[in-house]
Parts: C-alpha cells; sequence; structure tokens
C-alpha cells in the first residue's frame, strides 16, 4: 500500500549528506580527510563496496535525559536504534552512550550512517555548586527547533513524513547540529567547567551538542595515516584498536587533533576566547566479533598497553595480537568472529565475515581524552549506569552481539 510516507533510509541518506555538507564548511579539514579517504580507497586494489563511500559515523554530547530521549525519538525518524552501552567513566570520561544506527541488512547496505551519543553524568562532577549550576544551565537550555519537535511528533503520530515534511525535519536538525560560536556562561564559569572536566564544558557551555567529528571509512588506514602525515596533519601517534592483519577485525581508527576555535563567553562584554572539541576521524572496518571473539580481544589488548614501557607500542601490540587467529578458517572453527557460509555458482563455498557496525569503547574514550588535550583522569569510582541510561532513553539498548548473531544464522 501506498502511504506517500518518505522511507527511513532515505530520511537518513538525507540527514548524512546534509551533515556531511555542513560539517566540511564549518571544519575545512574534513574536507582534506574525505580527499584522502577517496585517494587512499581508489588505490586499495578492489573497487570499494557501495555503502563504502557514503559511510560516516558522527559523534554528539547531550547534557539531560530529556534530551536523550528526544533524541532517540529524532534518530528514530531515521530508522536509527540504540544499539550496545559503553560505559567511558571507566576511563576517565563521565558520560556513557549508545551507537544510534540502522540494524537491519537492507538499511545498513543503503546506508550505515550511525552517530555516538553521549549523555553527560551530572553526578560525576565532584564540586556539588558547579553541579547544580552545570544542571541549571542545561535545564534552561532548548537543543531542538520547535518545527522539529513538532514533525518528531507527527512522524509518530501518522507513522511517517511525506517529503516536505521529511525535507524540513532534515533542515530543522542540523540545527541541533551546527556550531555555535557564542557560549551560554561567562569565561570564569566556563573555566571552573573546565576544570572539572574539558567534556563538562563542551556539553554545559554551549546552546546544542554541536558534533564533534564525522568519520568517513577507508579501506586502508595505514595509507591514510601516512597521507594525512605527508599533508602535515597533527594525527594521533599510533592508529587505535587491534594492528594490521589479513583478516581485519573490529575497528580501528586515527584522527587528527582537536582544533582551538574561537568562541565569544556570555555577558556585557562578550569576552573572546577559545574552545577545544572538534576534530577529524577516519576508520577502517573489519569483522564483528563474537563474545569469545571480544574476550580475547580485550585480553590482548590490555596485554599490550600493559606491555615494556621501553618497547614501542605498535610492536607490543603486534606481539600480542600474535594470539589472535588471523585465517578466516580458524576464526570461524574457534567462533571468533561472525560470518556467514555463502555458496557460489559453480557450487563452491567461501566464508563472508559480517562487518563491524559499533564502536571500541576504550578506544573512543582514548579518542576524546587525547583530542580534547585533557588530564588524565583516573577512572570514576562509580559506574556501569546502564539502568539508568535507558531509563532516560525510556528503552532498552539492543544487544549488539545477538544482532550479529542473527545475521549470521540468516541465508
Amino acid at each position: 500500500m501506498t502511504t506517500g510516507f518518505v522511507d527511513a533510509s532515505a530520511i537518513r541518506d538525507r540527514f548524512c549528506a546534509a551533515l556531511s555538507a555542513m560539517y566540511r564548511a564549518e571544519v575545512p579539514l574534513y574536507g582534506d580527510l574525505l580527499a584522502i579517504v577517496a585517494q587512499v580507497n581508489a588505490q586499495a586494489g578492489a573497487a570499494a563496496p557501495a555503502r563504502v563511500e557514503i559511510e560516516r559515523h558522527g559523534a554528539i554530547r547531550v547534557g539531560t535525559t530529556a534530551e536523550l530521549a528526544m533524541m532517540g525519538r529524532a534518530f528514530a525518524v531515521m530508522g536509527m536504534e540504540p544499539v550496545g552501552y559503553y560505559d567511558l567513566a571507566a576511563a576517565g570520561v563521565p558520560v556513557h552512550s549508545t551507537a544510534f544506527r540502522p540494524v537491519a541488512e537492507d538499511a545498513l547496505e543503503r546506508n550505515p550512517f550511525r552517530v555516538f551519543c553521549s549523555l553527560l553524568r551530572l553526578e560525576l562532577i565532584a564540586d556539588p555548586a558547579l553541579r547544580e549550576e552545570a544542571a541549571a544551565l542545561l535545564a534552561a537550555r532548548q537543543i531542538f527547533r520547535p518545527e522539529t519537535l513538532a514533525l518528531i511528533a507527527r512522524h509518530e503520530e501518522q507513522g511517517g513524513l511525506d517529503e516536505a515534511q521529511a525535507d524540513a525535519f532534515v533542515m530543522g536538525l542540523l540545527e541541533t547540529f551546527r556550531w555555535h560560536e557564542d557560549t551560554l556562561v561567562d569565561r570564569a564559569t566556563y573555566d571552573r567547567l573546565v576544570a572539572s572536566h574539558r567534556l563538562v564544558a563542551d556539553v554545559v557551555a554551549f546552546r546544542g551538542p554541536h558534533i564533534n567529528h564525522l568519520t568517513p571509512r577507508t579501506l586502508d588506514i595505514d595509507a591514510a595515516q601516512a597521507a594525512m602525515l605527508a599533508r602535515g596533519l597533527d594525527i594521533k601517534d599510533v592508529i587505535e584498536g587491534p594492528p594490521p592483519r589479513a583478516i581485519p577485525i573490529l575497528l580501528r581508527q586515527t584522527s587528527f587533533k582537536a582544533l582551538t576555535e574561537s568562541v565569544r563567553f556570555a555577558g556585557a562584554e562578550g569576552a573572546p576566547g577559545r574552545h577545544t572539541a572538534r576534530f577529524g576521524e577516519i576508520e577502517q572496518r573489519g569483522a564483528a566479533l563474537t563474545p569469545k571473539g571480544r574476550a580475547l580481544y580485550d585480553r590482548l589488548l590490555a596485554q599490550a598497553q600493559d606491555g615494556p614501557a621501553d618497547m614501542p607500542y605498535e610492536q607490543r601490540l603486534a606481539r600480542a595480537f600474535a594470539d589472535f587467529p588471523d585465517d578466516m578458517e580458524a576464526l570461524v572453527d574457534q567462533a571468533l568472529i561472525y560470518a556467514r557460509r555463502v555458496a557460489a555458482p559453480d557450487g563452491s563455498v567461501t566464508l563472508e565475515p559480517l562487518t563491524y557496525e559499533d564502536f571500541l569503547p576504550v578506544s573512543a574514550a582514548g579518542i576524546f581524552q587525547s583530542n580534547l588535550g585533557a588530564q588524565q583522569h583516573e577512572a570514576y569510582g562509580e559506574q556501569g549506569a546502564q539502568a539508568a541510561f535507558e531509563a532516560a532513553l525510556g528503552r532498552p539498548v539492543l544487544d549488539p552481539f545477538a544482532l550479529y548473531a542473527a545475521m549470521a544464522d540468516r541465508p
């Protein structure tokens, strides 16, 4: 039956394209990343799958449970569901997060746009007075335009949006992700927020959750890292995630460090200042790991991180991961990755790994810390607030392992 509603994947595709164009205008170095990725992918040998060319992931940070709940409703318009729970407090970052993304295979092929959405944990701000002040600032702001809120409600009431409504929704939601130079706080308050944690200032001091990075996918991240270095970008020292492998697994990512941008502080003087938050990242995706594979990955990564300090990290990583099989048959036989057996026209059967569609919590925390230029924070004492996160969101997050297992079981 024809409804006249725009398909959720089409809305997601439009929003992803509009967001990419806006971010390119706001952060010109993002255009450099796109050029690097296009060149590297063209030189990678085999033609890149169509989805790789359009693939992006972004990241935003919201400040209140109400903002998180509404963000979830906005992403639902685009067919994006919350997958996984990430406790970044364990790495000294006072947020917890989920990944909003499509989950159906046809939707992932259409456009696998995903957003890592973090909620500030106000209870982890040590200073009670600052915590109360931050809560008041966040409660007073509205990060969504009224017309966008109306369109989200309309989508829920009628089961979709027509062409005009879909376009208006995309343009309205884009404003939530836009950078705003004017802060909600004066310089003294901003400095106190930064002293608590730079990420606290990034969430609380502004009128909305500006997107802080937008990540294209490359087929060869080592070549992309070399190209970024050749262009003189201020990049991370190491690629985060597993080492280079014949059969890539999970996610590897690298980035140029966060930009220091001009802001105007609130107050009669409108004092100029500087803020550091937004950066540029590139990713390479591999096979999704099973719970057994993820446990092995976590153990070997910890082993590499705790290795001899006088040995380069890349060498420690390669040495540790020598214990992770790098042969497709072994990976499948030992139940370390999710894969399908695909029959070819000639009757032969090949193993096809399922692409990892999610994020690395340890790696994401490392990205936040290093790119914000913040001092290292010890892990917060209170962790693992998944129930509270889900209550704020208004629904449970989906289990990524269950999603991959279901995909692997389908012919």
